[in-house]
């Protein structure tokens, strides 16, 4: 019972962070109709700015975000200019090349600078822990899962409390008619992209801090985020962060009562099994946007 406790306890922890990583690429799906799949190695990019901040500037892992988040967040912006925004017929299957395209990219210049070793992040509270219900939990697991719920709760903030809020809602729900009504959807394009990437900074960074990782880590970690968005329905953030929290509990609890080799079939499993009986996922629409 105890295992079993602490395996919810830890897939509520981790599931925040993974909502945290999904919420980005969601909200770019949601505002730009892409699927950005270079977001898993964005995240490691993440983990790896992380990396160089703590290990040859000595930068604590939690003060370097003030650093690696707006670094990404023009990054991001820099890259939707120079590709996205080039983009102006067959969005979905076009983005996904390029996405595709710009991962591959990125994880080469991580392979050539880092080589295929993995690395962890190391801070004096990435190993102490403290006791919950006869077991002890990680500060790590603890602080990041804190850290990834102020994030979401600003990004809620920003979304539905600011005037660029009120923009990126109306691109959601049709770009032409937010066009038609004197909303710059480029811009607004941009920025959203922006701000996805720069949340997988964060996001990077508690990944590194709970795990070893190297580039390739990516094509878990995208496979894992597109399986969540999916299942939360696409475009719906609210269904990003439920579905992330009932998959890494799930693949918490699957550790535990069976086998850590099936805990990563589960995420896969569940999905289709959703998908037969409500394809729309947990909180999609049936219908489509319009355009």
């Amino acid at each position: 019972m105890a295992l079993l406790t602490e395996a919810i306890i830890l897939g509520l922890l981790t599931g925040s962070v993974y909502a945290l990583m999904a919420s980005g690429l969601t909200l770019i799906f949601g505002v730009m109709d892409i699927i950005n799949v270079a977001q898993g190695i964005f995240v490691v990019l993440g983990a790896y700015l992380s990396y160089i901040l703590e290990q040859h500037l000595h930068i604590d892992l939690f003060l370097g975000l003030f650093i690696t988040m707006p670094f990404m967040f023009f990054l991001g912006i820099g890259i939707e200019w120079a590709f996205i925004r080039r983009i102006r017929q067959n969005r979905v299957m076009l983005s996904l090349l390029v996405t595709y395209a710009i991962s591959l990219v990125i994880e080469g210049l991580l392979n050539f600078f880092f080589t295929a070793s993995t690395v962890r992040l190391n801070a004096s509270y990435v190993d102490a822990s403290f006791p919950v219900f006869g077991f002890y939990i990680s500060y790590m697991y603890l602080f990041t899962a804190v850290m990834s719920i102020a994030l979401l709760a600003a990004l809620y903030f920003v979304i539905y409390r600011t005037r660029f809020g009120y923009s990126m809602r109306a691109a959601m729900q049709n770009r032409t008619a937010a066009m038609l009504i004197g909303i710059n959807v480029e811009r607004v394009s941009g920025i959203t992209f922006g701000l996805g990437v720069a949340l997988t900074a964060a996001g990077g960074m508690a990944f590194g801090a709970t795990n070893a990782f190297n580039a390739a880590s990516s094509y878990d970690l995208i496979s894992r985020l597109l399986v969540i968005i999916v299942l939360g329905g696409m475009g719906s953030l609210r269904g990003s962060m439920v579905a992330s929290l009932f998959m890494l509990v799930i693949g918490a609890v699957t550790d535990v009562l069976w086998s850590p080799v099936w805990s990563s079939t589960v995420f896969f499993v569940l999905l289709v099994i959703l998908l037969i009986f409500r394809p729309q996922g947990l909180f999609g629409k049936v219908e489509g946007r319009k355009q």
